[in-house]
């Protein structure tokens, strides 16, 4: 039941945001438990967005999980993140942030698990 949202101040093309999506679908196996069939993605390119005071390529990433994850594989996934925004979007690493909740509560379908 992850989400994953991209917030970025680059402009993006259809296909590229694609190609994210899919990387992200990859990426979230870092946290045991956790694939692509569950897993939600949003992505808000140009988005006003300034870093260092600076409006350089960046971007606030926020991934919302069920449970509580070991800080190794947030850590990874942190990893597989900016790997995935640098290849994508020329967004260096030291240019990205990734804010982690994790809740004991999750809606879907109704219902909670």
């Amino acid at each position: 039941m992850p989400f994953i949202n991209v917030k970025t101040n680059v402009r993006t093309a259809a296909e590229t945001e694609q190609s994210i999506k899919s990387k992200l679908g990859k990426a979230i196996t870092a946290i045991p438990g956790k694939s692509e069939g569950w897993l939600m993605v949003g992505i808000e390119p140009e988005y006003k967005l300034w870093f260092k005071g600076e409006s350089a390529p960046a971007a606030m990433v926020e991934v919302s999980v069920f449970g509580k994850p070991s800080s190794g594989a947030m850590s990874e996934l942190t990893g597989r993140i900016t790997d995935i925004l640098g290849e994508e979007l020329s967004i260096p690493a030291d240019r990205v942030y990734v804010k982690y909740e994790c809740t004991p509560d999750w809606g879907w379908n109704g219902s909670n698990f």
